[in-house]
């Protein structure tokens, strides 16, 4: 049973990150609850609580823009009872591309995503992105 409530997990992730990759920001937001949050770390730029369905796109977008993202190449996804994991790299234009690794936590509640919780495994190259951008005038 819980091996069931674990693949379930796993689709509706794989489901968004699908879902937010294409720009289909609906159906991302039908996929999360009411109470939806992200929590970015103190470490970084774009700090601070998230809240509500619009939330994801908008911080998305934040960072999108703020650091240059040109992708996301996610790595793999697994699965213990309420939580998914997923491993990724976000990818920064160049020259030179850089490459940002982070684990992403997703907590799920009903079949659907109520939090997401970000750790990069080093802020410093997105931080310097950011600040690099904000210097330029890039936004």
């Amino acid at each position: 049973m819980a091996r069931d409530l674990e693949e379930r997990n796993l689709k509706v992730v794989e489901a968004l990150f699908a879902a937010t990759s294409t720009g289909d920001w609906a159906t991302a937001e039908s996929m999360l609850t009411e109470d939806f949050f992200v929590t970015e770390a103190d470490t970084l730029p774009f700090a601070g609580v998230y809240r509500g369905r619009r939330a994801l796109h908008d911080l998305f977008m934040q960072v999108v823009s703020e650091a240059g993202v040109t992708h996301m190449d996610v790595h793999q996804l697994t699965a213990g009872g309420d939580r998914v994991v997923a491993l990724l790299d976000l990818v920064l234009g160049g020259p030179p591309e850089v490459r940002v690794a982070l684990a992403e936590t997703f907590r799920l509640r009903d079949g659907k995503v109520c939090e997401i919780k970000p750790y990069y495994y080093d802020p410093r190259p997105i931080a310097a992105a950011v600040a690099a951008r904000r210097q330029a005038g890039k936004r």
